[in-house]
């Protein structure tokens, strides 16, 4: 039995396959190819949702990530979820899960773009490259 949230570890992700982390906004993003499937913040392993896998997750009574804008003060709720805490000790559903989170990522409106404008431009972005 673990002790506690635990930040992101290699070994609970080895069932999946290829999930690497970026340091971002104080914690980790979790990646798989070019699609954040999740991330880490404050020790605690958040995936990717979207209106049909979410179910899961408020089943399990499991909370979005919710951040506080400095400019207004008013919290908005993202659509990363916390995972189950019982899935740190199963690996093999985990996997299921963060499955399911990289479908949805890899779906999602922003990694269409970006994978477009690649295409069209070569490049992420459709912004031109430097001048030297």
């Amino acid at each position: 039995m673990r002790a506690g949230p635990q930040p992101f570890r290699p070994d609970l992700f080895a069932s999946y396959g290829n999930v690497y982390a970026k340091r971002m906004f104080g914690g980790h993003g979790l990646f798989a190819g070019d699609a954040m499937l999740g991330f880490v913040s404050d020790d605690l392993i958040y995936l990717k949702t979207n209106e049909d896998t979410r179910a899961a997750f408020l089943a399990e009574g499991c909370k979005p990530f919710v951040y506080r804008k400095r400019s207004t003060g008013e919290e908005v709720a993202l659509s990363y979820y916390q995972i189950p805490e019982r899935l740190y000790d199963e690996p093999e559903e985990f996997a299921d899960w963060v499955r399911r989170a990289q479908t949805v990522a890899e779906n999602s409106p922003s990694v269409q773009r970006k994978r477009r404008l690649t295409a069209k431009h070569g490049r992420p972005t459709g912004k031109k490259p430097p001048r030297r």
